[in-house]
C-alpha cells in the first residue's frame, strides 16, 4: 500500500538546536511546506526532533526562493578563513555570498534607558565606549570591504550618549559613505535643547533611525521599560521642524504591538520628517525580560500580512523580497503627494531588481533602477504624467525645473527585516545576510544574526567549545581559504 506524507519536502539545510537555548550545536534541517505553511525540522542527537515555524505563506516563501534570486556580490576582502564551517567562522569568510548592505557600528555599550528587549544588552552601567581610534579603524575597515558604502548606522546601546559622538560623526562624513544613520532611541533629540540643531548641521545624508515601537503605553512599558509616549513625539516635532530625514523602527511582539502596524504607518506618512518604517520582529537575543518565545514570536510573512490588512494603501505586489536576502528583508515603496498615497513598487518588474540593480537596500539611490521604474509608472498611463521627469529627480534627490515640489520627501519606503535566532536560523540563508556589526577591534565584519548568537563579549568559552567539538584542539588544522570562484 502506498504511504504519502502530508506535506511536501521542499529543502533540505542545517540549522542549530533551539530545543536547549544552551546547545547551539549546528543540526540537520529539512524545510517543509504544509498548508500553505512553511516549517524546518530539525534533529539534535542530544536534545530530540523540533519543528520550527519559518513562514506563514508558502507562495511567497518561495517567491523569495524561486523568483528574487540574484547574483551574489563580495565584500572587497574576506577578513576571516574558513575551519569550523558556518556559522563558527564569522566573519566575512570566503563562503559568504554576500557584501554589506548595511554596516552597523557600535560605539559604545551603554545606553541612556535599560530596555527589557535589548540585543545588545545595553544600559548606564554597561560596558564602556569605543575611543575615537577604535572608532576609526572600524569605520575604515567598512570603507575598506565596501569602498563606497552604501548605508553605514552608527549605533550601540544608544550612540549619542558617547562623549565624542559629533567627533564620531564629524569623522563618517569624511569618509566615502553613501548613506549615513544614527540608530536613537531619541531621547536626546526630545530632551536636550539645541541637539537637534547641531545634528540638522550634518545635513545632508545623514538620517536618524528613530524608535517607535507602538503608541499604548502598557506596550512601551513591555519592551521599553517605561512609556516614552512624550519623548516619541517631541523628537518627531524636533525633526520635522527641520525636516531633519527619519526613519521609524517598530520592535514588533505579537499580542503586544502587532494590532498597530497599519497605525504606525500611516503616522509616518503624515509627518514631513519621516521617510519611512522598518518593521523589526523580536529577536531572540541579548536582554528580552518580558518576550516569551513560544507565544510572541512574529514571522516576517505576518508582518508583511498584517501590512496589507491593516493598510488599505498595498497590495501583495507592493511589498516584495529583497533579492540581496530574501528570506529575511522585504521592500516596499510609495509616493506621497498632495495628501495622496500612491504605491510604486508594484510597477518594477522582478526581473528589472534581479538582473538591472546592485545588491543593495536603498533602491532609490541605483541609476538603473531609477530608470526602469520611471518607464514603468509613465508607462502604465498614472495620474503622475504631469511630473514629467521628475520621478527619476525624485528616486535621486535631486531637484529639477520640471516639477520642483517633489523631493526626497516624497517618497515613503517600508521594510521588514527579520533577524534570525538559534529557533529559525539557516546556514543557507545566513550566508546571504547583508547586515552586518564591526566587531569592536574593527577587523571582523559579523553577520547580526551570528554576532547576536555567538561573538559578542561574554560567549567565547560557549564558541570555543562548539569549536572544541568539531576540530579538537590537539589535531590542530589549517584554516582553509576558499579559492575566490567568480
Amino acid at each position: 500500500m502506498e504511504k504519502t506524507r502530508n506535506y511536501l519536502y521542499y529543502d533540505q539545510d542545517e540549522s542549530l538546536c533551539s530545543k536547549d537555548p544552551d546547545c547551539l550545536r549546528r543540526v540537520p534541517a529539512k524545510v517543509i511546506l504544509k498548508d500553505n505553511r512553511v516549517f524546518m525540522d530539525k534533529y539534535c542527537r542530544e536534545h530530540g526532533h523540533e519543528r520550527v515555524l519559518l513562514s506563514t505563506d508558502a507562495n511567497y516563501y518561495r517567491q523569495g526562493r524561486e523568483v528574487f534570486l540574484k547574483h551574489s556580490e563580495m565584500p572587497g576582502f574576506f577578513q576571516t578563513k574558513m575551519k569550523y564551517n558556518c556559522p563558527y567562522d564569522c566573519g566575512l569568510c570566503p563562503d559568504h555570498e554576500q557584501h554589506s548592505c548595511l554596516t552597523l557600528i557600535e560605539i559604545t555599550d551603554r545606553c541612556n534607558l535599560s530596555c527589557p528587549t535589548c540585543f545588545t544588552l545595553s544600559s548606564p552601567s554597561s560596558g564602556s565606549h569605543r575611543s575615537l581610534d577604535e572608532v576609526k579603524k572600524m569605520m575604515d575597515l567598512v570603507v575598506r570591504s565596501e569602498g563606497e558604502p552604501d548605508v553605514v548606522q552608527i549605533s550601540g546601546g544608544e550612540p549619542t550618549v558617547h562623549p565624542q559622538f559629533f567627533e564620531i560623526l564629524d569623522e563618517a562624513k569624511k569618509r566615502p559613505i553613501k548613506n549615513l544613520m544614527v540608530n536613537t532611541n531619541g531621547v536626546r533629540i526630545a530632551r536636550e535643547p539645541g541637539f537637534a540643531d547641531r545634528l540638522a548641521q550634518y545635513m545632508p545624508r545623514l538620517e536618524m533611525y528613530l524608535q517607535f515601537d507602538s503608541f499604548k503605553s502598557e506596550a512601551l512599558t513591555k519592551i521599553r521599560g517605561e512609556d516614552l509616549t512624550d519623548v516619541r513625539y517631541k523628537a518627531i516635532e524636533h525633526l520635522n521642524e527641520r525636516n531633519f530625514p527619519a526613519t521609524l523602527v517598530s520592535t514588533l511582539q505579537r499580542g503586544v504591538n502587532t494590532d498597530e502596524i497599519g497605525k504606525i504607518i500611516k503616522y509616518g506618512l503624515e509627518q514631513r520628517s519621516v521617510r519611512g518604517v522598518t518593521f523589526q520582529p523580536t529577536q531572540r537575543a541579548g536582554r528580552n525580560d518580558n518576550f516569551n518565545p513560544v507565544t510572541e514570536r512574529y514571522t516576517l510573512t505576518e508582518v508583511r500580512q498584517a501590512i496589507l490588512d491593516q493598510t488599505s494603501i498595498f497590495q501583495p505586489n507592493d511589498i516584495i523580497p529583497v533579492p540581496c536576502n530574501p528570506d529575511s528583508i522585504f521592500m516596499g515603496y510609495a509616493l506621497r503627494f498632495n495628501g495622496q498615497v500612491h504605491p510604486l513598487t508594484r510597477y518594477l518588474d522582478p526581473k528589472t531588481l534581479i538582473e538591472g540593480a546592485r545588491n543593495t537596500i536603498v533602491f532609490e539611490h541605483d541609476p538603473q533602477l531609477r530608470k526602469s521604474l520611471m518607464m514603468k509608472i509613465f508607462s502604465t498611463g498614472s495620474s503622475h504624467e504631469t511630473a514629467s521627469d521628475s520621478l527619476q529627480t525624485l528616486l535621486c534627490c535631486l531637484p529639477q525645473v520640471s516639477a520642483p515640489s517633489f523631493k526626497y520627501e516624497n517618497l515613503f519606503r517600508i521594510i521588514g527585516i527579520r533577524f534570525m535566532d538559534a529557533y529559525d536560523f539557516s546556514v543557507r540563508a545566513v550566508k546571504k545576510s547583508c547586515v552586518h556589526i564591526v566587531d569592536p577591534k574593527g577587523e571582523k565584519l559579523i553577520p547580526i544574526e551570528t554576532m547576536n548568537l555567538f561573538y559578542r563579549q561574554g560567549m567565547e568559552e560557549k564558541l570555543r567549545q562548539l569549536r572544541e567539538e568539531i576540530v579538537p584542539s590537539e589535531t590542530p588544522q589549517r584554516g582553509v581559504a576558499l579559492p575566490i570562484l567568480r
